[in-house]
């Protein structure tokens, strides 16, 4: 039985709001309207459906979810593009082999893991 990705699936109060923090600080593009509920981004081939609370779901709602991690080649400037665009900073670790990884919050309470290959 194989499996593959289809999308992740964030709930926010403004959904719009925060597409726009993911479009301009990680490159995400708009995919569409999720019609009456949200927007869907297309983040380096992740698909985010981005929506508040729907009416009808019989399931707990809550916004948000852990974390979601990118590779990047330049983990210093993406932090600070982060940062200065309201993202607060987490944790940065680098491992014994020069592997960076930092975490870091966004809209929502959603967590984005960011890691750069050893140089």
């Amino acid at each position: 039985m194989a499996f593959e990705l289809n999308h992740v699936h964030v709930k926010s109060p403004d959904p719009q709001q925060t597409a726009k923090f993911y479009v301009d600080n990680l490159g995400a593009e708009i995919m569409g309207d999720i019609p009456g509920r949200g927007v869907r981004l297309n983040l380096h081939g992740l698909t985010i459906n981005l929506t508040t609370h729907v009416e009808d779901q019989k399931r707990e709602q809550h916004y948000g979810m852990e974390h979601f991690a990118l590779n990047t080649d330049d983990i210093d400037t993406v932090v600070n593009n982060l940062t200065s665009s309201g993202a607060k900073l987490l944790e940065e670790m680098t491992s014994q082999t020069g592997r960076r990884v930092c975490f870091l919050e966004g809209p929502d309470g959603v967590q984005f893991e960011l890691i750069q290959a050893a140089s």
